[in-house]
């Protein structure tokens, strides 16, 4: 069976993201392949071993993207490949779809598309669900555990509620949370073949399809308001002296 993990590279966790002339900067934060989405190329992986499959990275980006698409070859992913183009850099949720789509269609043959729940840089977590609608596929969600059955799959879904048990006919497109399973280390010798690993890179005509137009786009981009604080510790002879001062306080800065 072959197994689809998309991921996408954003900007470390640790780093402090601002505006800078209408756009987002993250200074020199690394960039790194997005955590939700090592879990996607985990499941795909217990995938592969549980059906004698393979598994194929795909990602959407500038050439940069490369290396995080070298951390899922060094988890163990079998392939890679990135999408990158300059008419993408204006890429929304929808567009994403299109592109993946596009690019799951010309990889063929593929039996599951997996994706982590959502992503550290716009957080929107809808475009799992944008790509199987362009496929035409089954779209299970918030999926915990995965077993495939011919040519179907059984999940566990991870609701608010408990757990529910989902099945749908393959191929589908799936959206994995942590309970999938822990993120193996990449090893020693798959970091090795990941530095050796020739990545291909697919353009817009490589797919047959042109920039989709995006349906959202940023109008203005402005940082949060500073905040200015200022702390005071009140003292006194006895706690009413200290209540009173307080009071006296916020009275005066007409809180009440």
């Amino acid at each position: 069976m072959k197994f689809i993990a998309c991921i996408k590279q954003v900007p470390d966790s640790e780093a402090k993201v601002k505006a800078e002339g209408g756009a987002v900067s993250w200074g020199d934060a690394p960039l790194v392949i997005n955590p939700f989405d090592e879990y996607a190329v985990e499941g795909a992986l217990q995938q592969r071993e549980a059906t004698n499959g393979s598994v194929t990275a795909l990602c959407i980006g500038p050439e940069s993207a490369r290396e995080a698409l070298k951390h899922a070859l060094a988890m163990g992913a079998d392939e890679a490949i990135l999408v990158s183009d300059p008419a993408l850099n204006e890429l929304d949720t929808v567009g994403a779809a299109r592109v993946l789509a596009a690019a799951i269609q010309k990889i063929g043959g593929v039996d599951m598309v997996l994706f982590g729940r959502q992503t550290l840089d716009t957080g929107s977590g809808v475009t799992a669900a944008q790509t199987a609608r362009v496929l035409g596929w089954s779209m299970l969600g918030l999926v915990g555990q995965i077993k495939v059955e011919e040519r179907s799959v059984q999940v566990e879904r991870v609701i608010e509620e408990g757990r529910q048990s989902v099945k749908a006919n393959l191929p589908a497109v799936l959206s994995v949370v942590q309970s999938i399973g822990e993120p193996r280390y990449p090893s020693f010798m798959g970091i090795r073949k990941a530095g050796k690993a020739t990545i291909p890179v697919w353009s817009l005509s490589d797919l047959g399809i042109t920039a989709p137009a995006p349906l959202v786009t940023r109008s203005e981009l402005l940082n949060p308001p500073a905040r200015e604080m200022t702390i005071e510790i009140i003292t006194g002879d006895s706690p009413t002296a200290i209540a009173e001062t307080l009071v006296e306080k916020i009275l005066a800065e007409k809180v009440l």
